[in-house]
């Protein structure tokens, strides 16, 4: 689609251009009274577009004070004598000079390195992405790749999620293809690059949406989902807390409970060894007690006194006690 639309716009930008002498190049920062174009954004997705990417990589820690990245921030470069500007709509340099002023351009060298990677969001005005021309303003694709050489250019349309990715090789943009994984591997950062569908909840759009996976291609959180995920967590941590606490009342409940089952095991124990203690006690009176009525019986009936106590084992006090209650 992005093909068709750009060779109805007359730039055929498959095809191999013959090489080109570089222009004469000067790295030198506009002097502040220089006017910058100030053009408008073509679109407000194209905002949320380069904000989604920056946000992505903020949260991943790839945005220091030596790193950097911009949106239609003009990027400045003095070709034969005269000053270029063009303002993408995202690009990405891996090591910039530290700066506490507020940037009204970048110039490549002079500020820090080249840009690594330059995106173009595609717009109502098709084709200007593609723009080859050698001749002063030149063409995007012409400044990009002739002049600024830089080493990912990525034209995305929204509208329909296309995603084009080039690299330069041997001085000329080749166009890239998708991994396995359907995604581009940017060694410029070393990051995936691809497209996403969905709903953005913190812009409340649901588009198609470029992101950055990893090497171990896990897709890199924006800030809400990160924060939306550590309040899952947290409420998780909680609800865990919570039911360790309930488990760890319910041990204690069920081990008060085993020793109140231990201590009447005891007592229960305790009162049957009395219990048996008891019978013991009785049934050895109960014995006494028949011995006696034998003895008696054998007293009144005049049994000799050795005899008695061979049969009951009673001793002889014991047997003369019985005589005198039985008044013998």
């Amino acid at each position: 689609m992005l093909k068709q639309s750009v060779q109805a716009a007359g730039f055929d930008f498959l095809e191999p251009q013959p090489q080109t002498p570089s222009p004469e190049i000067s790295w030198e920062v506009p002097p502040p009274d220089f006017d910058i174009p100030d053009d408008p954004v073509d679109n407000y997705d194209q905002l949320l577009l380069a904000e989604a990417l920056r946000d992505a990589l903020a949260l991943r820690g790839l945005l220091s004070k030596n790193q950097f990245c911009a949106t239609s921030l003009a990027v400045c470069v003095k070709v034969k004598g005269q000053t270029v500007t063009k303002a993408p709509d995202w690009f990405y340099v891996p090591d910039v000079y530290p700066t506490e002023k507020n940037r009204r351009s970048y110039t490549p060298i002079a500020e820090g390195a080249l840009p690594s990677i330059v995106m173009e969001f595609l717009s109502d005005h098709k084709g200007k992405e593609y723009e080859k021309s050698d001749i002063y303003p030149y063409g995007k694709w012409y400044f990009y790749e002739q002049i600024l050489k830089v080493p990912w250019y990525v034209i995305f349309d929204s509208n329909v999620g296309q995603l084009e990715v080039y690299h330069l090789e041997a001085g000329r943009y080749k166009k890239q293809s998708q991994h396995a994984n359907g995604h581009y591997w940017i060694d410029s950062i070393n990051l995936f690059l691809g497209v996403w569908e969905g709903l953005k909840e913190d812009f409340k759009r649901n588009t198609f949406w470029l992101r950055w996976w990893d090497a171990d291609e896990q897709v890199l959180s924006w800030q809400y989902e990160k924060a939306k995920q550590s309040e899952i967590e947290k409420q998780q941590a909680l609800e865990k807390a919570e039911s360790e606490k309930l488990k760890a009342q319910q041990a204690e409940i069920e081990k008060q409970q085993a020793l109140e089952k231990a201590e009447s095991e005891k007592l229960k124990a305790q009162q049957a060894e009395i219990e048996k203690q008891q019978a013991l006690e009785k049934a050895e009176k109960l014995a006494f007690e028949k011995t006696r009525q034998i003895a008696k019986q054998m007293l009144q009936a005049h049994v000799e006194m050795a005899f008695i106590q061979q049969i009951t084992g009673l001793d002889e006090n014991s047997i003369l006690l019985l005589k005198t209650e039985i008044k013998l």
